[in-house]
C-alpha cells in the first residue's frame, strides 16, 4: 500500500478513509454498543439515532425512516416518522409522552405512517399535550401536511372516540407548521439556539421538501427522498452531517431478487430516487464532515454494490444509516458511530415527569377529565352482554371492576416515580 492510500494523509495504523475526528466522544460508556439511558449527552454534543431505515419492502431489521435528533441542550426531533419507528424509539427508552416535534419531508407512507399509531396512544400515556408536526404544504390545500393530518384523524375517529374514555387532555391536538413547499432555504424553526431550515426536493410530485438543523455550531441535514439536485449541494453545504437517500442502479439485480420489472424499477429511481453513483457525487458537492445513507434495503449482497459507487465521486468519511440502530455522536472535535442494543421488550418506564412538567415536581398533578364516557358511546345492551368477572376471578383476587373514574382524579407523581423525591427548589 502506498503512503498516500489515505485520503487523510495516511500514517502508521491509520485507516484508508478514516479520519482523526472518528474517535469516541467523552461521555460514552461503550465505544461499541449505545445502551439506552446509559449516558449523558455533554452539553455540547449531538446524538443522531436511525430509528427507521428503510422504503419497502418492510424488513425485520428495518422500519420505515425515521431519524431522532438529540441535542446536549435538552431539545429532540424527529425527521420522518415511518411505519415501525415507534418500537425502536420506545425500544431506546423514550417514553411516547416525549414524542414531539416531528419533521415530515414528504407525504409518501413510509415516511409519516407512524404517526397515526403515535396520535391516540401518545395522548392516552399521559401525553396530555398538543402534538406538534412541521412539513410541506402542497400546490393543493389537501396535498399538504395539514390536509394529511387533518385526513388522518378522520380515519382515527373511531379510535380517537374509543379512548376519549380515559383522560386525554389536549393529547389529540395537533399543532401544524406547514410552510410553503417553494420557500428556498425558508426557517421553519427557530428556538433555543435551534435553527431548522427547509428547500424543495425533486421527488415527482411537487412538495417534497429536505431539511437543515444548526445548533451550537453543529449541523445536520436529511435530504429526504429525491433525485440529485442543485439546491440540495448549496443548502446542505459543509455540514457536519449529511444523510441522504440512495437506490442502487442495478435494474436487473432487482428484477432477480424482488421480481419487480427492471424497466419499471428503473423508472421509478429516474424519477424519483438518487442513484448510487449520484449519491457519492451528491455527498462530494456538500463535502460534509460525514456522508451518510439511509432509506436504503440494507441487504449484505447490495452493500458492496452501492459503497463502490459512493466511492467513486466520495472518498472522505462515509457511515451506513442503516439497518435500524445505527446511533452517531457528533461534537466540533470527534465523530463515532455505533450500534444500539435494543431490548426485545420496550415495556415504558415512568413518563420523565420532570422533563414533562419542570422542577420542582408537583406532589400530585391533576388528570383531564375523560371527554365522552362510555355509557355515551356504547349501548346497554352491549355491555350487558359481558360475561360477570365473578365467574372467572378466584374470590381471593376478585375486585368489584373500576367502571367509573373518579372526579377529580390526581396523579401521585413521586409514587409513579419510584419514591424519588422532588429536587428542592434553589
Amino acid at each position: 500500500m502506498s503512503k498516500k492510500a489515505s485520503i487523510y494523509g495516511g500514517g502508521e495504523g491509520a485507516g484508508i478513509t478514516l479520519p482523526d475526528y472518528y474517535r469516541p466522544t467523552p461521555n460514552m460508556v461503550s465505544r461499541n454498543n449505545f445502551f439506552p439511558l446509559s449516558e449523558e449527552l455533554a452539553p455540547d454534543e449531538m446524538r443522531i439515532s436511525f430509528v427507521g431505515s428503510s422504503p419497502f419492502p418492510p424488513r425485520l431489521n428495518q422500519a420505515g425512516t425515521s431519524i431522532m435528533v438529540e441535542l446536549g441542550n435538552g431539545d429532540k426531533f424527529f425527521f420522518d416518522f415511518g411505519p415501525g419507528c415507534m418500537r425502536n424509539i420506545i425500544g431506546l427508552q423514550h417514553h411516547v409522552a416525549t414524542i414531539n416535534d416531528i419533521f415530515i419531508t414528504h407525504l409518501h407512507v413510509d415516511h409519516y405512517h407512524d404517526l397515526s399509531y403515535l396520535l391516540p396512544f401518545r395522548a392516552w400515556a399521559a401525553g396530555w399535550t398538543p402534538l406538534r408536526v412541521h412539513g410541506p404544504s402542497g400546490r393543493t390545500p389537501e396535498l399538504g401536511v395539514k390536509g394529511m393530518v387533518k385526513g388522518m384523524k378522520q380515519m382515527l375517529k373511531w379510535h380517537l372516540e374509543a379512548f376519549d374514555v380515559f383522560p386525554i387532555g389536549d393529547g389529540y391536538e395537533v399543532e401544524v407548521n406547514e410552510f410553503d413547499w417553494k420557500d428556498e432555504n425558508g426557517i421553519c424553526y427557530d428556538k433555543n439556539g435551534v435553527t431548522v431550515r427547509h428547500w424543495r426536493r425533486s421527488h415527482a410530485k411537487d412538495g417534497a421538501t429536505g431539511y437543515r438543523l444548526d445548533w451550537n455550531g453543529l449541523s445536520f441535514v436529511w435530504t429526504g427522498d429525491g433525485r440529485p439536485d442543485e439546491l440540495t449541494a448549496k443548502y446542505a453545504k459543509g455540514a457536519d452531517v449529511f444523510v441522504t437517500e440512495l437506490e442502487l442502479d442495478t435494474g436487473r439485480l432487482i428484477e432477480l431478487k424482488y421480481g419487480l420489472p427492471s424497466w419499471l424499477y428503473n423508472y421509478t429511481i429516474d424519477t424519483h430516487h438518487t442513484p448510487h453513483y449520484a449519491t457519492g457525487y451528491l455527498i462530494n458537492e456538500v463535502n460534509p464532515r460525514v456522508g451518510m445513507v439511509t432509506h436504503f434495503p440494507y441487504e449484505e449482497d447490495l452493500v458492496g454494490e452501492a459503497i463502490a459507487g459512493i466511492r467513486e465521486h466520495w472518498k472522505g468519511l462515509f457511515l451506513w444509516g442503516a439497518p435500524d440502530g445505527v446511533v452517531v455522536n457528533v461534537t466540533k472535535d470527534a465523530i463515532w458511530s455505533r450500534k444500539a442494543a435494543i431490548p426485545e421488550s420496550t415495556g415504558q418506564n415512568p413518563p420523565p415527569f420532570a422533563k414533562m412538567l419542570g422542577e420542582p415536581l408537583p406532589e400530585a398533578f391533576p388528570v383531564p377529565q375523560p371527554r365522552m364516557p362510555r355509557e355515551v358511546q356504547q349501548e346497554q345492551f352491549t355491555r350487558d352482554i359481558e360475561i360477570d368477572p365473578k365467574k372467572y376471578l378466584p374470590e381471593d383476587v376478585y375486585r368489584d371492576p373500576l367502571i367509573k373514574l373518579p372526579d377529580p382524579m390526581n396523579l401521585n407523581i413521586k409514587a409513579m416515580a419510584g419514591g424519588a423525591k422532588p429536587k428542592k427548589e434553589e
